[in-house]
């Protein structure tokens, strides 16, 4: 089983629900193809460094996923397709890591390191 990263960008005006609806299509997707979605984070909306078909921010969902290559075939496929979406990549890593939170509020990160000294 190889470990991917997979981010998605969807578009500005795209509803929470929406969102939602997004992360179990694509989860659901991955499951189907042998699949393993290993973690899942909204990083929320952000601001684009240049304009992607006239939007200027996008709203961030990551997958930590492990499967073979064909799980990342099939989900590059149906990610290429959507029109609610933006942008996407796919990197391929040797091991995940679960405890950083990059995008998470300042005051729950602040809260996590406190509890860990």
């Amino acid at each position: 089983m190889n470990l991917y990263e997979h981010t998605i960008i969807a578009r500005q005006d795209t509803s929470p629900s929406e969102l939602k609806q997004l992360i179990e299509k694509y989860s659901k997707i991955i499951e189907k193809n042998d699949g393993e979605v290993v973690k899942t984070e909204n990083w929320g909306l952000l601001n684009l460094s240049y304009l992607i078909k006239k939007n200027r921010k996008g709203s961030y969902i990551h997958f930590k996923i492990k499967g073979n290559g064909k799980v990342i075939d099939e989900l590059e496929k149906n990610v290429s397709i959507d029109k609610k979406l933006l942008r996407y990549l796919t990197v391929r890593v040797k091991k995940f890591d679960l405890e950083t939170v990059y995008f998470g509020k300042k005051e729950e990160t602040e809260k996590k390191e406190s509890v860990k000294n």
